[in-house]
């Protein structure tokens, strides 16, 4: 079959490499063979005259006159519309705000100071009509969040929120990225896990929703589950790394994780993305703390040059221009580092919260937020917190009281990154197990600690929740595509 195939191939590139070359003989790349259509945001970067262009997209803002009517139409490519100009004669009652049109006409240059360039059109059809009464968006209205969030499936149309999705996108590849330069194998961790990884709970198991496919046998309690014991979404893909982490000195995952927590605070979903990494070979929380800066650092300059025009129309059209200062500050100042001991000294000099403040306990939001302005509005890392407050594979330091984890405070969010060092003492880990009656759940975990063990930790950062402090977004529920909390999951 080996030679057919190769035949076969030859004779698909025989006939496509000559119209490469022609492409790329009238100066275009090979990239036009794959598009029919340039898109408005290539349009308006090259502003090259053209006689002859096609656009598709959608009806943004619409002025009538009497011998011309302008419409803005915008394909999800940029932040900028494109002007149509087109005679009266080619638009029909159906041409309305929020309608899908397809425009052919002229690139010529503008009159207009926004832009470059403009369409002068001499064909425009509705792809799809929009009733402007019934829309739920008006033309020359600014909306609220909260009005704007009642509409998950809409949401897209409004210019804010398409801003927001390619800013996210923007952020995604910059994590790639970072990760990608800097020796990390990217790992897709599962979904479906038989471990609660943090130990708190807060799991949502699963089951099909055919009883008939599980059969109850009497005795037999695992017989009961679809897969043979409980089986949760997880709420991390921590153990997985280290897995992974006994053949790759580094290695990360970005997905979605669940946490079946009631609360409908603006920094909490039910589900969200997150960013998690693991590192061999690392002896000190200092090791780890040098990734996450550098990491946050890097990131945060890549999506405010390359998502540019997008960050400064969210910022100005949601009131969070201040915003900027914080996240230049973010990426140029050096982060704080204090122990939990130390944080919880600062908090007792203020003593003015609704939550108590004492060693022992978890620092809450106001805590959090008080400190990082406290201590300049830049990024502080707090370490050391008691053992109680952290899950059982949290390394012990040497005073038996605290261990080796971190957590990285921003201003206005609190929580954004959460670290440690991972026990890596077979016996130690054992005991803690042992203690916790779940030696025999996590077997194959304490199997990672007798096969060639070595030092490690790592870290996970709350996607949305970084979006959140980037763009100064007061609700969590306005970074993610489809937001889902407690009582909420429509679509």
């Amino acid at each position: 079959m080996a030679a057919p195939l190769t035949n076969l191939w030859k004779s698909r590139f025989a006939t496509i490499n000559p119209l490469l070359r022609i492409c790329k003989g009238m100066g275009y790349s090979y990239r036009c063979y794959s598009f029919a259509k340039q898109s408005i945001a290539r349009m308006l970067e090259k502003s090259l005259i053209q006689d002859n262009v096609k656009v598709k997209g959608w009806v943004r803002a619409l002025r009538g006159h009497r011998d011309v009517i302008f419409l803005h139409v915008s394909d999800g490519s940029c932040v900028k519309p494109l002007q149509v100009v087109a005679d009266p004669s080619l638009c029909g009652s159906d041409v309305t705000y929020g309608c899908c049109v397809s425009v052919e006409g002229r690139l010529v240059e503008s009159s207009h100071p926004g832009q470059m360039v403009e369409v002068a059109a001499h064909r425009l059809q509705v792809l799809g009509p929009c009733d402007p009464v019934e829309f739920p968006f008006k033309a020359r209205k600014k909306h609220s969040a909260d009005y704007i969030r009642t509409y998950p499936h809409l949401r897209p149309r409004t210019n804010t929120f398409s801003s927001l999705l390619r800013i996210r996108s923007q952020a995604t590849m910059a994590f790639h990225k970072y990760f990608q330069e800097n020796g990390f194998c990217q790992i897709h961790t599962p979904i479906l896990t038989s471990s609660d990884c943090e130990g708190a709970g807060e799991v949502f198991c699963v089951e099909p929703a055919n009883s008939q496919l599980t059969q109850p046998v009497e005795g037999d309690r695992e017989a009961n589950h679809f897969f043979k014991c409980p089986t949760y979404l997880n709420v991390s893909g921590q153990l997985h790394l280290e897995v992974m982490s006994g053949g790759f000195s580094r290695v990360y995952t970005f997905g979605p994780t669940f946490r079946a927590e009631n609360s409908r605070g603006r920094h909490h979903l039910c589900e969200f993305y997150m960013i998690e990494a693991e590192l061999v070979f690392t002896d000190t929380l200092e090791d780890i703390m040098q990734v996450m800066e550098e990491m946050v650092r890097t990131t945060t300059q890549t999506v405010m040059e390359s998502a540019q025009e997008d960050v400064h129309y969210y910022l100005q059209n949601t009131g969070a221009e201040k915003q900027r200062e914080t996240v230049e500050a973010m990426a140029t100042q050096q982060f704080k580092r204090i122990t939990y001991t130390e944080a919880i000294s600062l908090l007792h000099a203020n003593n003015n919260f609704q939550f108590k403040v004492q060693w022992g306990a978890d620092l809450q939001k106001e805590h959090e937020r008080w400190l990082t302005q406290h201590l300049g509005d830049v990024p502080v890392f707090v370490t050391d917190f008691p053992a109680q407050l952290k899950p059982f594979y949290t390394k012990l330091n040497p005073d038996n009281k605290t261990v080796g984890a971190v957590d990285l405070l921003v201003p206005g969010v609190g929580e954004l990154i959460g670290g440690s060092l991972r026990e890596d003492n077979y016996d130690t880990l054992h005991s803690r197990l042992e203690a916790a009656g779940e030696q025999d759940m996590y077997d194959w975990y304490l199997d990672l600690r007798k096969y060639g063990s070595a030092p490690h930790g790592g870290f996970g950062l709350g996607f949305e929740r970084y979006l959140q402090h980037l763009l100064g977004t007061g609700n969590i529920r306005d970074v993610i595509p489809f937001p889902r909390s407690p009582g909420t999951c429509k679509l």
